[in-house]
């Protein structure tokens, strides 16, 4: 039995969100750049060869693209929206190739073959890059091609032990049913402020997607961690060291779950500080049973660290792939590079499977199968 939908997917990376959408949906098209990323979506998807295309979006033609997809999913490159990319916006060299996407879904618009939803997800800099000009242009970008569309706030810390939010925009060309339509605890501040700062004729485009929480997370990180016998740990002055990189209320953290006597996990990241003038690197631990946002390992910030504090004892080492890999999502018979630094990197830039399943389940299946017919006028 065939799948009820079909979907493109750009900036596929190692095929995260086509593991959230499910067995209701079928791929029948694929892009990456990255060679490791195609790589790794081609050792865990057999059928990768019939519709994986390794290479720059820029390149393809809407020729490459066959028959007309219910959902085109865009993780495009989250760089240029964040922080450690200097937030260059829309324009930034990584982040335009949006608009080699984009290109392609006009080119379809113009055959009659526009996909019926689109997906776009990014970092949460997306609503307020460039004072919110940025998020402006997609929506002008969305409604030009007859798209009305919405935005959610969802942090995998719902689904997952890791904190992780992320904007997914979704954008349809057919009237969405009453049910689906109105408040959702995914509807932030930061979405209602960029919803607040579009022109009229964005804000008249737009739809407040409901969307419900999902049931209580029943995991945390030590949950997700392997055995202590099966993992390198750091020598004890490695772990001096990194402690010692801590400011004062981190310590404190620390200290206070060594006076416990209990076993404690807890997720370190080293960041860079403005401190009294000075750039001062920083371990900043938290113990409340989530990872930090995962970063590809040659991103801003550095590969996050595990503390365990048992009995008083403080021991420490680096976050693994496989660990990497659970705090996406995946699942363990889910193939990742043999190099760590590749894993991470296919972990840490990918989209967090659950909450795609979330968004599949609730949300864009009801979409499809509810709406009536394509009813959105172009702007």
């Amino acid at each position: 039995m065939s799948a009820p939908y079909s979907f493109y997917e750009f900036f596929a990376g190692g095929g995260m969100a086509r593991l959230g959408l499910g067995e209701a949906w079928a791929c029948a098209f694929a892009n990456d750049f990255d060679p490791v990323k195609a790589a790794t979506y081609r050792r865990n998807f057999p059928d990768a060869a019939q519709h994986f295309h390794e290479g720059d979006v820029w390149k393809l033609d809407a020729a490459d693209l066959p028959g007309r997809a219910d959902l085109a999913w865009a993780s495009s490159p989250c760089q240029d929206f964040s922080l450690a990319g200097a937030r260059a916006g829309l324009s930034g060299g990584r982040s335009s190739a949006f608009f080699g996407f984009w290109r392609l879904v006009e080119a379809l618009a113009a055959e009659g073959r526009a996909p019926r939803t689109v997906v776009i997800e990014n970092v949460s800099g997306l609503l307020t890059s460039h004072g919110g000009a940025d998020f402006a242009a997609l929506g002008e970008a969305l409604a030009a091609r007859g798209y009305a569309f919405g935005a959610l706030e969802i942090d995998a810390a719902g689904f997952l032990p890791q904190s992780r939010p992320r904007v997914f925009v979704v954008a349809t060309r057919e009237a969405p049913p009453a049910v689906l339509t109105g408040a959702s605890p995914f509807h932030t501040r930061a979405v209602a402020a960029a919803h607040a700062a579009l022109p009229p004729h964005l804000a008249e485009r737009w739809i407040w997607w409901r969307l419900a929480a999902p049931p209580a997370r029943n995991t945390d990180l030590a949950a997700l961690l392997e055995p202590d016998a099966a993992v390198a740990w750091h020598s004890p002055e490695r772990t001096a060291a990194l402690l010692a990189l801590m400011a004062p209320l981190h310590r404190a953290r620390l200290e206070a779950m060594q006076a416990r006597g209990e076993r404690a996990v807890g997720a370190v990241f080293r960041r860079t500080r403005d401190e009294d003038g000075r750039r001062v690197q920083r371990a900043e631990v938290r113990f409340d049973g989530l990872a930090g946002c995962l970063r590809t390992p040659r991103g801003g910030s550095s590969r996050q660290s595990i503390v365990v504090v048992d009995e008083g004892a403080v021991r420490s080492r680096l976050l693994s792939p496989r660990e990497a890999a659970r705090l996406m999502g995946l699942p363990d018979a889910y193939a990742l590079p043999k190099a760590a630094t590749a894993a991470l990197h296919v972990a840490g830039d990918g989209v967090a499977v659950p909450v795609v399943r979330w968004l599949g389940r609730e949300l864009l299946e009801p979409l499809l199968a509810g709406a009536p017919g394509v009813t959105a006028r172009t702007a």
